[in-house]
């Protein structure tokens, strides 16, 4: 008989490409950054990784009445819980990067950047949380549009991570992988990275999703499950779906 998991033991992950809180183009595009903010906290997860989150970006902040005043992570992050954010791009006009939202503690944090070339400014968000007395390591990634690039991130990431996360200590990467093909999942097994093994859970495009971009990979956690929410009320925030992975610490 299997013995049944106590909520003490699991750990909860989302990951979100939230496409910078505006969706649409010229001006048809619409503020969503508060229906995102709803849509955060209806994850009820432990740990929400988030990719294209603006720090600032003075021409929307101009031109949408109900822009936050505060930044994009801050604002999604629920009450209780903390926000880290870094930057991995900036713009004419601002910045946009990669947060985690934690309902436990944030022991500490760091960036790297891992920009494969000057048109794509990529980086990565290492935080480490105390979830129920037991440090985890979590990366949060957004690796680029050309498969090279991918390829080259990745090996970044795994020195990354012999570099500073110790041998035995959990760790989770989550975040838009810009990838469906099974190059650079055999790339992060190949250094003890894994996801739940079930049917792919297709996150992209949010309103007719036909490809899975959006990952969380584990070290150190048995996984036992993955969710994406689907339906008009969640294509309409983000070009990509929110995917809920679960996992027994």
């Amino acid at each position: 008989m299997t013995p049944s998991h106590t909520a003490s033991d699991i750990l909860r992950i989302a990951t979100y490409n939230i496409h910078k809180g505006v969706q649409g183009l010229g001006p048809a595009r619409r503020l969503e950054i508060h229906n995102l903010g709803l849509a955060v906290e209806q994850l009820d997860a432990d740990i929400v990784c988030l990719q294209e989150v603006r720090k600032l970006h003075r021409r929307e902040a101009a031109y949408f009445q109900r822009w936050p005043d505060v930044p994009q992570a801050e604002y999604l992050a629920p009450e209780g819980y903390e926000a880290v954010y870094r930057t991995n791009a900036f713009t004419k006009h601002g910045e946009h990067g990669n947060a985690l939202l934690s309902r436990w503690p944030v022991i500490g944090h760091q960036h790297e950047d891992i920009s494969d070339h000057r048109f794509e400014q990529r980086g990565l968000l290492h935080v480490e949380v105390d979830a129920h007395g037991r440090r985890v390591h979590v990366i949060v990634v957004h690796l680029g549009l050309i498969p090279g690039s991918r390829v080259r991130q990745v090996e970044r990431l795994q020195q990354f991570i012999e570099r500073e996360v110790p041998p035995g200590s959990p760790v989770v990467v989550a975040g838009d992988f810009n990838d469906w093909g099974a190059q650079i999942k055999r790339m992060l097994s190949g250094f003890g990275l894994y996801e739940f093994d079930a049917p792919r859970a297709f996150t992209y495009p949010a309103r007719l999703p036909l490809v899975q971009l959006d990952h969380v990979y584990v070290r150190g956690l048995e996984p036992l499950g993955l969710h994406v929410p689907r339906g008009r009320i969640w294509w309409r925030m983000s070009d990509h779906l929110p995917l809920i992975a679960e996992f027994r610490l």
